[in-house]
C-alpha cells in the first residue's frame, strides 16, 4: 500500500470548475491521488471543515525593486514571500524591472541574487520593459522569453519608463514574433503632465492631487489606445491595475470584437477611494498609488468587471513603501504630490479581502473566486496545470481556509516591512489557515515552517491565450489582420 509523504484529509476540495469531498494525497512536490478514502501518510492535516483551495498566484507585485528614481521598496523577496504565503499565496511573480541603459541580462542575474536566497515560496519574474533599444529587441528580449520569462510590461506613463506609439508597436511586434504576453500600464503621460503643470501652478500640492491628476479619462484614452496598437499587430495583452469603468468598458468592447485583450483590477479599487488620499495632514500620503483609488461608482464597475468576465486576474499590485523618510516621505516630511513615493502594500490581504467581500457577499461564487486569484493567472503567465489547480499531477500547492473566521486587519499582525495596511481596522470573514507550496507545509497554526531561500524559480511557458478564460471570445480572424504579411 502506498504511504504519503502528506494527506490532507477531510476538506472539501475547490477547483475553478469543481467542488468534491475528499482526501488529497501528496508524494514529494506531487498530488498523486484524489480519494474518499486514502491510505496512510507520514504525516496528515485534518481540514474537516474547511475549504482546501490551489494556492493563490500573486502575478503582479513589486519585491526588493527599485524605482526609476532609485528607491527601494520596503520588502525584499524573504519579507514580502512570507506575507505571501500568510495570505494563502504559494506562487508570486514580482517585477524584475529594467532601467534606461540597463541591460535586460543583467537585470534578471540581480533579481536572481536577490531572490534565491530569501523566497520562501515559489517564484518567477515579469519584465519590465523601459529602454527597448535594438540590442534589448533584437537579441536580449527574444532570448530572455525563450528562457521562460514570457511576459513582460510596459508603461504608457512616467518621465523614465514610458514608451511612446513607436516604441509600443516595436515591443509588441517582438513580442508577437515571440509568443510572449505584454502587460500594459495604461494612463495618458500628456494629460497628466499637464494636470499636474495647472494644479502646482495653483500650489495644489496635497496627497488628494494626486488622484485628481491622473484623470479618469487620462486611463480610459490610454486604454482604448494600447488596444488599438495590439489590434495593429495582433499581439496579446493585458491591461493592468485598471481603476475605472471607463477602461473596462475599453477592454469589454475589445473582447466582444473577438481581441486577445485581458483585464486585471485591484483591492484598492474595490476597497479605497479619493477620500482616503484627504485624509489629515500627510496621512493620504499612505494611499498614493497609480491609478488612484476613485470613488463608489468606480467600485461598483471594478465589481462588475469582476463578475462578468471583463476581468480576469485580481492581483494585489503589492508596491510597498514605508511611511517615513526611507520610503513615502524620501522628499521630505511635507513632499508634494509629485514627490510621493507611488505604491501602496497589499499582498497578504488580497485573498481574504476578496473572500469575504465577494464570496461571502454572493458577488461572486467561489470558483470565480478561485479563478480570479489562481487559475487564470496561472493560465496566462505559462504555469497551468502545474499551478493553479487541485489535480493528479499538479504541484501539491494548497490554501487550507476556515471560512468563518473573521478577522480584523491590523497592520501588527501581518508579515510586510509597509509599516501600515491601507486596510487597517476592516473587518473580514474567511482566512486560510495552512499553507502548502509543493508539499511543504509553509504556514500553518500561524507560524512559519520553512527556511529562507526554500522557494523555487520557476520558468514558465507560453501564455495560453487561445484557450477560454471568463468571456474571452475566439481569436480574431487572420483574414482580418491586414498586416500580418508585414510583421
Amino acid at each position: 500500500m502506498t504511504e504519503y509523504d502528506l494527506a490532507v484529509r477531510g476538506g472539501t476540495i475547490i477547483s475553478a470548475g469543481a467542488e468534491m469531498k475528499c482526501d488529497i494525497g501528496i508524494i514529494g512536490d506531487e498530488i498523486v491521488a484524489l480519494s474518499k478514502s486514502l491510505g496512510p501518510a507520514k504525516r496528515d492535516i485534518d481540514a474537516t471543515d474547511k475549504l482546501v483551495l490551489p494556492g493563490g498566484v500573486e502575478a503582479h507585485c513589486h519585491i526588493e525593486q527599485k524605482s526609476a528614481f532609485g528607491l527601494m521598496t520596503s520588502d525584499d523577496f524573504e519579507s514580502a514571500t512570507i506575507a505571501a504565503a500568510f495570505g494563502g499565496n504559494t506562487t508570486v511573480i514580482p517585477f524584475a524591472a529594467q532601467h534606461r541603459g540597463d541591460s535586460l541580462r543583467r537585470t534578471i542575474e540581480e533579481y536572481h541574487a536577490r531572490a534565491k536566497p530569501k523566497a520562501v515560496i515559489d517564484y518567477g519574474y515579469h519584465l519590465i520593459v523601459s529602454d527597448p533599444t535594438p540590442e534589448v529587441l533584437g537579441q536580449e528580449l527574444p532570448a530572455l522569453i525563450q528562457a521562460g520569462f514570457t511576459s513582460f510590461k510596459v508603461y504608457m506613463t512616467y518621465d523614465l519608463l514610458r514608451l511612446d506609439d513607436k516604441q509600443m508597436l516595436d515591443v509588441l511586434s517582438t513580442a508577437r514574433r515571440e509568443g510572449a504576453l505584454v502587460m500594459i500600464h495604461a494612463e495618458n503621460y500628456e494629460m497628466i503632465r499637464w494636470l499636474t503643470e495647472k494644479l502646482l501652478e495653483q500650489r495644489h500640492t496635497a496627497p488628494r492631487y494626486h488622484g485628481i491628476s491622473h484623470s479618469r479619462i487620462s486611463e480610459g484614452e490610454a486604454t482604448h489606445r494600447a488596444i488599438a496598437l495590439s489590434q495593429l499587430v495582433d499581439t496579446p495583452i493585458l491591461i493592468v491595475h485598471v481603476s475605472t469603468d471607463e477602461a473596462a468598458t475599453e477592454i469589454r468592447r475589445a473582447q466582444d470584437a473577438g481581441l486577445k485583450v485581458y483585464g486585471e483590477t485591484c483591492p484598492q479599487y474595490l476597497f479605497l477611494t479619493l477620500e482616503d488620499l484627504d485624509k489629515q495632514g500627510m496621512d493620504g500620503a499612505k494611499f498614493c498609488c497609480s491609478p488612484p483609488p476613485r470613488d463608489a461608482d468606480s467600485q461598483e464597475a471594478m465589481w462588475r468587471g469582476l463578475q462578468n468576465g471583463t476581468f480576469q486576474v485580481f492581483s494585489s499590485d503589492h508596491a510597498p513603501y514605508s511611511f517615513d523618510e526611507h520610503g513615502k516621505l524620501y522628499a521630505g516630511p511635507n513632499p508634494p504630490f509629485t514627490k510621493i513615493a507611488n505604491g501602496v502594500p497589499g499582498i497578504e490581504t488580497r485573498l481574504p479581502l476578496l473572500f469575504s467581500e465577494g464570496v461571502n457577499t454572493g458577488r461572486i461564487d467561489i470558483h470565480k473566486f478561485v479563478e480570479l486569484t489562481s487559475t487564470n493567472a496561472a493560465r496566462i503567465y505559462g504555469l497551468f496545470p502545474r499551478k493553479g489547480t487541485i489535480a493528479v499531477g499538479a504541484d501539491a500547492d494548497l490554501a487550507i481556509w476556515d471560512p468563518n473566521l473573521e478577522k480584523t486587519i491590523r497592520y501588527e499582525d501581518l508579515h510586510d516591512r509597509a509599516g501600515y495596511s491601507p486596510y487597517e481596522g476592516r473587518t473580514v470573514k474567511g482566512w486560510p489557515i495552512t499553507t502548502i507550496n509543493r508539499g511543504r507545509v509553509v504556514v500553518t497554526d500561524g507560524g512559519l515552517q520553512v527556511e529562507a531561500g526554500s522557494g523555487r524559480f520557476l520558468e514558465r511557458g507560453k501564455t495560453s491565450f487561445m484557450r477560454p478564460l471568463g468571456r474571452l471570445q475566439p481569436e480574431v480572424d487572420p483574414k482580418r489582420n491586414f498586416n500580418a504579411g508585414i510583421l
